[in-house]
C-alpha cells in the first residue's frame, strides 16, 4: 500500500459512505470497511501511510487553522482535526498542508462557521485498527508504525488568541470566524 492507494481508498469511502448526513465518522468507518478487503500487511503499510500524513500535516499554520476553526486545540484536538482533515481528501489536504487559509473556502469549514461547530473525526485516526481487527481478530500488532513529527514552524509561535495577529496569519479564516461570532446567539 503506498500513498496514492491510500488516497484512493480515501477518495471511494468518500464517494460510498452511507450517511444521513454525510458526516465523517461514516467515512471513516467506510474507509476502514474498504481496508479490510486487503491483505493484513496492506493493512499495516496503511497504518504507516495514515501516520505519514498525519506528520506532513504537524504544521504550526494548521494548528492555527485548527485553533481558529474549533474555538480553540488541544494536542489531542490537532490530531483529531488533522484526521478530518486526511479523510476530505488529497487535494483539499495538500492545499491546506501548504496554505492553511485555504480552509476558509471549504464547504465543511464554512457550515461549522455558521453553526459553531467543531470540524475533526478522531476515528480517522483508527482506520487501520479498525480494518485489521476485522481481518484478522486481533490488535494490530505494536511498533507498527514509526512517526516523526518535524519541529513546528518558530515563527507561528505566539498567541493563537490574538486576532489581530491571526487576521495577519490567516486572514480568510480569521474573517469568517469574525463575522459569525459577532452573530453569535447567546
Amino acid at each position: 500500500m503506498d500513498v496514492n492507494e491510500f488516497w484512493g481508498i480515501v477518495d471511494e469511502a468518500r464517494r460510498t459512505a452511507v450517511s444521513p448526513t454525510g458526516d465523517d465518522e461514516a467515512v471513516a468507518e467506510r474507509a476502514a470497511a474498504l481496508l479490510a478487503t486487503r491483505p493484513a500487511a496492506e493493512i499495516l503499510a496503511a497504518q504507516q501511510v495514515l501516520w505519514d500524513l498525519m506528520a506532513q500535516s504537524y504544521r504550526a499554520p494548521l494548528w492555527a487553522a485548527a485553533y481558529t476553526i474549533n474555538g480553540g486545540c488541544s494536542d489531542d484536538g490537532f490530531d483529531y482535526f488533522r484526521g478530518w482533515l486526511i479523510l476530505q481528501g488529497r487535494a483539499v489536504f495538500e492545499r491546506a498542508v501548504g496554505d492553511a487559509d485555504s480552509l476558509a473556502e471549504s464547504p465543511v469549514v464554512r457550515a461549522a462557521a455558521e453553526e459553531y461547530d467543531e470540524v475533526d473525526c478522531e476515528r480517522a485516526l483508527h482506520i487501520a485498527w479498525d480494518a485489521h481487527r476485522a481481518v484478522t481478530g486481533a490488535d494490530l500488532p505494536p511498533n507498527s508504525f514509526r512517526i516523526r513529527y518535524p519541529g513546528l514552524e518558530q515563527s507561528w509561535n505566539f498567541d493563537f488568541d490574538d486576532q489581530e495577529e491571526m487576521g495577519r496569519r490567516l486572514p480568510r479564516l480569521a474573517a469568517l470566524y469574525a463575522k459569525h461570532l459577532r452573530h453569535q446567539p447567546e
